[in-house]
This record gives structure tokens, C-alpha cells and sequence, in this order.
């Protein structure tokens, strides 16, 4: 209501105020609006259709998305929560503290020299952060096999300034070892170090199936090392709770949340047996969750992430300590596409984007060609720089919990912590989440969410771009060297490992099948289109089709169109192709689609597709000699991999 304005003080009047100051709400004047009459609205723009179905979506945690969202419909809880105080789910800061973030780049280069070199150039190029890959039984990262190589790969660094976050899989123990034996020789005081050791038995025994030792002594040996490390670097993160090893398993964002609350829970009580207050174990543990794509999802996941953690401190006396918390947000693998991984970047964009709303301390982007292979200089400076440009140009890290007083994201967010909280439940109900692990559950939970997600990718319900959308055939011009090679697990499997995937495998599959097909045949596997009518007759479902076979690996061959079913024939004659696509209007289709089916058989199609759905003329069409019916809502995948067959490709 009041600006300044070189130096002038102006007061906006409202409708209904007055010119002497007094301010009144600019809607004073207008009656109040109901849901009702929204409603009433709503069903004349739809014209009647069900709102439900038109109107309303689930997240996969089967939380309802609405149109609208208003004060009345939330929470008094949600209305008074304050930044800074409990339960910190509108943060834990009450204030900005620099520019909102940690820019914690990941290293992954084998050689301890090269793995220096790499992270000098990320601390000179702006980040100021390390995650530091190590390699280990099932996991690529740099060798480091003593306190000499830690300080090797680290030289140079101030971690009072810049800190480091190990994450060695099953070597987290030695790891954490060479480390602090290399502290005194890197320059810094330990006292003013700030490390992550990346302590996580459970999250290693979750994501390879195994460990060295029993989970019990595993355990034990962790409470040993966080004792010894915090006495040496008070500042140490020692034990770390990755939720983000579920979600690239396939986890939804409420069950990553519950695994999250229910290992927490598991390491509060093995501090606690080792003599460590719950207040004081808060203060060494660091939380990793995923970010994806769905900006809105993701932010609303870190604000109920730390609303689950509070509450769980809370309740063992330590609620206050949670003001204190850290969690890093990672982009996630899972999201990552190998063609034309120039998407890559907009989807790291929204990554980090929904973090940093989010509320996150540390956010790490991958580079747009981690799924292909070892990323180069300008694939790592890519991926700094998103961050670098929404934190100095976007100033996303500017204000404290950008998105708190949206009923939309506050609304999402109870919802979500609800969902989670109610699945730690049921963990916690089987014993725990080793005692889940052990019996399956989380396993076969992840397995399925996962599967169902596959099925919503390969059906069009959700679009990957570039991959099952609009993909590019041909050389995308990325070319890397390949990652390095995984040493093997050599342990015995104590429980189902939980693998990760990402979601365009089944459709990168289908493309290197193509690929292929053309390296030993030296011919594209192609269909031709039988484009009826003009461009504004068929180009809907031309486009659309074209697309469609792209993401097989498969090139259509296409036109401005053909006048008659005779110019389509001929048209196919001449292209030498084995397969044809019927493409046009209703309208046309029910002038001329089984003439052209018939002639495409005569001139020697071997399977005759139409686009769209048949609708009542199904018996007519196939009669005619339509083969197979091409539409949204089919299983792609299993389509695409039938039109290779026929094609010859295996």
C-alpha cells in the first residue's frame, strides 16, 4: 500500500478509502465470493462434464491436486506458521543467510590428482561446496585407498570455507577414516572444518544388499567413528540419512519422506544407546532428499521433510534442536535422459529450482550428460552455472519460503507429510525400517510405485521430453567417454538391493535396438504416412505419429499430404517401405480410410496402422485391411517394440 519513490512517499488509494491515509482492503466494495458460486461457474464453463474427472488430478501418494485453492481450506496450523520456529516447515532459518544456498558439486573423477584439479576449477568457477564420489564394491568414483589420497584430492581446500561431503557406498567407514587422519594436513583447523562423512549403514545395506559386517556391528562401528570424528572436528556431520537412494530406486515422494523419518528414527535410537542425547545426535546428522522435475512436488517434499523431522525430534525432546538441521537436496539421476540430453539442462533447471523454493541448504545439479558418461569441463561448468544464475539473477535463495502463504503448496505440503507420516507408521509397526527392509516391504513398495510410473510414461499420461516427446532422431552431437568401470560386489546379500533406473530406459532400449538395426543393415527403419486431405486435415495426427515412431527409433515418411487413396498408394509404392500409416481427420477417415487400406494392401504394405482411435468403425476399417490402431493411452513401449518386429529389428 505504500511506496517509495525517489525519496517521495506515495500512498495507493483503494476503492472505498479515503485520501487522508486510511487504507482499506482494495475488495471491500465487491460481496464476498463462495465456493458455491465458483462451483456454479465452473459447471457452465465445462458444460456439465464430471469435475472430478475434468478438473481434479492425484499425485502417485493419491494426493488430491484441486483447481483452487483459498484461505478457508487451510489449516489453522498452516495460517500462523512462521519461518524459523516450529516446525520449521516454512524453514529453519528466520532469516536470508547469504545468497539462500550451498552450491555442492559433485566429483566423480577416478585419480585423486584429477579429482583436485576438477575441484579447484568448481571452487574457482563459483561453487562452494564438494560431494565428493569414492569408489567402492558397486560404485565408480575416485580411488582412494589412504589418508594420502584424501589429502591428494582435497589439497587446497578450506573447509572452514568450502565444506566436504563423502559418499562411498559400503567404503563410508574407511572413507570417513582417511579423512579425518588427512584433516591436519590440509590447512585448515579441524576445529573450523566442516565435513560430511556420509555415515549411512542402513541407506548402504538398502541401495547394494549387503554390508561388511552385520547391520548390528555395523552400527556399532558408526557410533565408534562419529564418536571419534566429532572429538577431533566438532563441526563433523558424521552420519548422513540419504532418502534420495529411494527415490531413484522409484519411490514416491511421501514413502522417500516416511524412509527418511523411519532411518532417523533407527540412527536417534542406536545414538541413544550409545549414550548420545537425541538434541546432541541431531547435531551431527545431515538428511539428502531428491529433487525432480516436478518443481511443486519437490519444494513441498523439503518443507514436509522438515516438518516430519521435528515432529520426531519433538517427541524425543530434542524439538528445538531441529532449528538447527541440514538437508541437501540432489537432483536426481532418475530424470536424466541419455538422448538428446540437451533437455537435460531444463530439467536440472527445475531441479534445483523446486530446492532451492524448497528451502534446501545444499542443492547439487548433475551434469546434462551424467547418464552417458564422464562429464567434461563444460558439462560440470553447465550445471554450476544453473545454480550461480538462480541465486545471483533469479535470487530464488533471496527470500525466506517463497512459496509459504500459496494455499496450493501449503496445502500439498500437510498433505504430503500426512501421507508419509502414515507409511512411517507402518514401518515403524513392522519394527523399524531395518526389520521393513529385511521382510521386503520397502522393496516390493518401491517396485511398484516404480511400475506404476513406467506404465503413466509409456501410456502418454506423463511426457518425457526428448525422449517419449518430441525426440530427435539422429546424432544429437554429445559425445563423452564412457563412465568408468563399477568394481563388483564381492559380500553376501542380506536383503533384495534396491536398484536404481531412470525413466527413460525403456524408450533409450527401443532406440539403441533402432540404432542398431542401422549399423548392421545400414538402412533407418522407416513407415511411410498416408497423409489424406490437405496439411490442415492430417497434420495433427502426421505430427503426432511422427513423434509417436520417433521414440522408437523409427522415421516417418512424410508429406504435405495426398488428394486421393490412389496418390497414397502410389506414393507408398515408390517410397520402398514395408509398413504404412493412415493419417487424417474423422472426417476424412470416414470418406476414404478404407479405400486407402485396401489399396495400401494391394500395393504390398505389410501392416497397415491408422492414428486415432476407430471409435464405431473399428469391424469396417479392419475389414478393409487397418492392421493396428495407433492412439494416446496405448502402452508405447510395447507398441513400438511390435512395430520393430515386423520391421526386423531385434
Amino acid at each position: 500500500n505504500v511506496i517509495q519513490a525517489k525519496g517521495l512517499e506515495v500512498t495507493m488509494t483503494a476503492a472505498g478509502s479515503s485520501r487522508d491515509g486510511a487504507l482499506t482492503p482494495l475488495a471491500s466494495d465487491f460481496e464476498r465470493a463462495t465456493r458455491e458460486q465458483w462451483l456454479k461457474l465452473v459447471d457452465k464453463a465445462i458444460k456439465g462434464a464430471d469435475f472430478e474427472k475434468r478438473l481434479v488430478t492425484r499425485t502417485a501418494d493419491g494426493v488430491r491436486v484441486e483447481p483452487l485453492y483459498t484461505r478457508d481450506g487451510a489449516s489453522p496450523t498452516l495460517q500462523n506458521a512462521v519461518p524459523g520456529h516450529a516446525p520449521f516447515t516454512r524453514g529453519a532459518r528466520p532469516r536470508v543467510d547469504g545468497l539462500g544456498w550451498e552450491i555442492r558439486q559433485r566429483i566423480a573423477a577416478t585419480d585423486p590428482a584429477r579429482a583436485n584439479t576438477e575441484i579447484k576449477a568448481e571452487l574457482d568457477g563459483g561453487t562452494n561446496g564438494i560431494l565428493l564420489e569414492i569408489e567402492a564394491p558397486g560404485q565408480a568414483g575416485c580411488r582412494i585407498a589412504n589418508a594420502t589420497d584424501m589429502a591428494s584430492a582435497l589439497e587446497g581446500m578450506r573447509l572452514d570455507l568450502a565444506p566436504v561431503e563423502l559418499n562411498a557406498g559400503l567404503g563410508a567407514p574407511d572413507a570417513a577414516r582417511h579423512l579425518m587422519a588427512a584433516l591436519p594436513t590440509l590447512g585448515s583447523p579441524a576445529a573450523d572444518a566442516h565435513v560430511f562423512l556420509g555415515l549411512d549403514p542402513i541407506g548402504a545395506m538398502a541401495r547394494f544388499g549387503q554390508l561388511p559386517l552385520p547391520i548390528e556391528q555395523a552400527l556399532a562401528e558408526t557410533m565408534t567413528l562419529a564418536r571419534e570424528a566429532r572429538a577431533t572436528a566438532p563441526l563433523a556431520r558424521t552420519v548422513r540419512v540419504d532418502a534420495a537412494l529411494y527415490h531413484e530406486a522409484g519411490a514416491t515422494d511421501a514413502f522417500e519422506l516416511a524412509l527418511l523419518g523411519a532411518t532417523l528414527v533407527a540412527y536417534l535410537r542406536t545414538f541413544e544407546a550409545a549414550g548420545v542425547t537425541p538434541a546432541d545426535a541431531l547435531k551431527q546428522i545431515s538428511f539428502v532428499v531428491a529433487a525432480d522435475t516436478n518443481q511443486f512436488q519437490t519444494l513441498a517434499k523439503l518443507r514436509a521433510a522438515r516438518r516430519i523431522i521435528w515432529r520426531i525430534a519433538d517427541a524425543a525432546g530434542a524439538g528445538d534442536a531441529t532449528a538447527h538441521l541440514h538437508i541437501s537436496a540432489r537432483a536426481s539421476m532418475r530424470v536424466l535422459a541419455k538422448r538428446d540430453p540437451w533437455t537435460n539442462m531444463l530439467r536440472s533447471t527445475l531441479c534445483c529450482a523446486g530446492a532451492a523454493l524448497g528451502g534446501a541448504n545444499a542443492i547439487t545439479v548433475l551434469p546434462f550428460t551424467a547418464a552417458l558418461g564422464t562429464p567434461d569441463d563444460f558439462a560440470r561448468r553447465a550445471a554450476r552455472n544453473i545454480q550461480i544464475v538462480l541465486q545471483e539473477e533469479s535470487w530464488l535463495g533471496r527470500v525466506v519460503d517463497p512459496m509459504g502463504g500459496s494455499w496450493y503448496i501449503e496445502s500439498l505440503t500437510d498433505d504430503v507429510a500426512k501421507v508419509a507420516w502414515g507409511f512411517l507408521q507402518d514401518i515403524e509397526a513392522m519394527g523399524g525400517v531395518i526389520a521393513a527392509l529385511d521382510q521386503g516391504f520397502v522393496q516390493d513398495k518401491t517396485t511398484a510405485d516404480a511400475s506404476l510410473r513406467a506404465k503413466a510414461i509409456a501410456t502418454g499420461r506423463e511426457d518425457l521430453t526428448g525422449v517419449s516427446a518430441f525426440p530427435l532422431l539422429g546424432d544429437d552431437g554429445v559425445k563423452v567417454a564412457p563412465h568408468a568401470p563399477v568394481p563388483p560386489l564381492t559380500g553376501t546379500q542380506m536383503v533384495r538391493p534396491l536398484t536404481p533406473h531412470r525413466l527413460a530406459e525403456p524408450f533409450e532400449a527401443l532406440r539403441d535396438a533402432a540404432d542398431a538395426f542401422i549399423a548392421r543393415t545400414g538402412h533407418e527403419p522407416v513407415v511411410f504416412l498416408a497423409s489424406l486431405g490437405a496439411v490442415i486435415d492430417h497434420t495433427a495426427r502426421s505430427t503426432w505419429i511422427k513423434n509417436y515412431l520417433a521414440a522408437g527409433g523409427i522415421k516417418a515418411l512424410t508429406s504435405d499430404g495426398y488428394a486421393t487413396p490412389d496418390a497414397a498408394a502410389e506414393a507408398f509404392k515408390a517410397s520402398g517401405a514395408s509398413l504404412a500409416c493412415i493419417c487424417s481427420s474423422d472426417a476424412l477417415y470416414e470418406l476414404h480410410a478404407t479405400a486407402t487400406a485396401k489399396l495400401l494392401k494391394q500395393a504390398g504394405a505389410g501392416l497397415v496402422l491408422m492414428a486415432g482411435r476407430p471409435g464405431e468403425q473399428e469391424a469396417a476399417f479392419r475389414e478393409a485391411g487397418v492392421d493396428q490402431f495407433l492412439f494416446a493411452g496405448a502402452d508405447a513401449v510395447a507398441t513400438l517394440k511390435g512395430l520393430q518386429d515386423r520391421l526386423g529389428i531385434s
